[in-house]
């Protein structure tokens, strides 16, 4: 039987750029990674960030539309401890919190 690790993310570039990590550089399978908002409601995270706050070209001005409803869940399915400090690592460097394993 596998393992969940889940950690929670304030914006949705970091719970991005935290898949991306794993993905790319440690070689963990997209297919056992899941993003998705904390609440039933859709949600960009806490605070804007990235493409949430950066208006398009040519545009200067910033965006207001960006759904704030709470933050974003990374959760990955692992099968090993080695593969658990690597996520464990990937969550911290992005700023994660309330990370838990079941």
């Amino acid at each position: 039987m596998g393992t969940t690790l889940k950690a929670q993310f304030e914006t949705r570039r970091d719970a991005e750029m935290t898949v991306e990590r794993l993905v790319q550089e440690h070689g963990i399978e997209r297919t056992d990674i899941f993003i998705a908002p904390v609440s039933a409601q859709n949600s960009a995270g806490v605070k804007s960030a990235g493409a949430d706050r950066e208006a398009g070209e040519p545009s200067v001005e910033g965006r207001a539309d960006t759904a704030s409803n709470g933050p974003i869940e990374v959760s990955v399915e692992i099968a090993d401890e080695q593969a658990a400090t690597t996520i464990r690592d990937a969550f911290s460097e992005f700023d994660a919190h309330d990370v838990n394993q079941s």
